[in-house]
């Protein structure tokens, strides 16, 4: 293919970095996967990545070292490339400070630093939730307005797309994507990483915690890992276009009652009582439900609270088709997948606080 590019992709073993590599191999494109302990690329539906049209030429490295870590040979190869993807990133919440900081930050001036070494376009994979704590409508344009981080993984997230904007302004050819909550896949709902809201899904239908501080109308914005992908290799092939842009990737907005009311659809599902966060106190759980609260539900409260909604304008202008729709439908979707994978299956005979089970 004359017009086939050749991509650096960092995480190209994760939820989105695989999808990524994907689309771009089927579309003819050389990879160069960038991965430090799994090898193996294996797409949402478990399936592993082949070259399909395009080349995959695997690269060794991490990126929390200088240079990403890259010996001579793969040096040589990072510097004839055409874009580089940023994926990687840790996304689990409640991890120390200096976890984030590491692989969040850290990892991201140093792939800053290869792609200003040789003005390379960058795609930075953003998060939606740079917002912060707060209602109304978050702009793509917007980026530090003196919100407050809901997490530590929210915060670093901030502090790294900071310093994609500034590099930006010093001349660096930058897209910068900013997904929502990343979830399974649209048409099935099955994902084969289940982070982000899946654990709180598993303490709260198994009753594990029954009172959660949350406002009814607070809005869950869940995008398919599909739409993500679909968004970041846009980004990737067609940079001219998405150049200078912040693309919000968002999909299914709920409310908290939506979410509520789904759940009670399901028999086996216990349904959690949501109340005004003023009128929740922890010390009132029992002595069962508080290490659960404490373990997952404590660390993704803030998105019971939120009643913000993504502005996606120019996202919607670059991909060209309407926005999702079918929220509940969707939801449905993940929960049912979740069940027929034994996810959301029947209460072990042990349990623990983060939400994972022993036999």
């Amino acid at each position: 293919m004359s017009d086939s590019l050749t991509v650096l992709v960092t995480g190209a073993s994760g939820f989105v970095g695989t999808e990524v590599t994907a689309r771009l191999t089927a579309a003819g494109h050389t990879v160069l996967p960038l991965t430090h302990r799994t090898t193996d690329l294996v797409r949402n539906n478990g399936r592993k990545i082949t070259a399909g049209r395009g080349t995959i030429t695997p690269v060794t490295g991490d990126i929390t070292r200088p240079g990403l870590g890259l010996d001579d040979e793969a040096r040589r190869l990072v510097a004839r490339a055409d874009r580089i993807v940023h994926c990687a990133a840790v996304t689990d919440f409640g991890l120390p400070d200096e976890r984030y900081e590491t692989i969040n930050v850290a990892g991201t001036r140093h792939v800053l630093d290869l792609a200003l070494a040789h003005r390379t376009p960058l795609v930075h994979v953003s998060t939606a939730y740079v917002c912060g704590e707060r209602d109304g409508v978050a702009r793509e344009d917007e980026l530090d307005v003196g919100q407050h981080p809901g997490n530590g993984y929210e915060k670093s997230k901030l502090t790294a797309e900071t310093m994609v904007r500034k590099a930006a302004a010093d001349g660096l050819p930058v897209a910068v994507v900013r997904p929502s909550i990343v979830t399974g896949a649209s048409r099935t709902g099955h994902a084969r990483d289940r982070k982000t809201i899946y654990p709180v899904l598993r303490v709260l239908t198994r009753g594990l915690v029954r009172t959660v501080p949350g406002h009814y109308d607070a809005l869950l914005d869940l995008v398919p890992v599909d739409r993500v992908a679909d968004l970041v290799t846009g980004a990737a092939t067609r940079f001219d276009e998405a150049e200078g842009h912040t693309l919000h990737a968002v999909g299914h907005v709920l409310t908290l009652r939506d979410f509520s009311d789904v759940l009670a659809e399901y028999p086996s599902f216990q349904v959690p009582r949501f109340v005004p966060p003023t009128a929740f106190s922890a010390d009132a759980l029992t002595d069962r439900e508080r290490p659960y609260y404490r373990r997952v539900i404590a660390l993704y409260e803030t998105y019971f609270r939120r009643r913000v909604h993504f502005d996606d304008t120019q996202a919607a202008a670059f991909v060209r088709r309407p926005p999702a729709t079918g929220a509940r439908p969707y939801l449905r979707r993940l929960l049912d997948d979740c069940l027929a994978t034994g996810y959301l299956g029947p209460a072990p005979t042990t349990d623990r606080p983060d939400g994972s089970t022993h036999r």
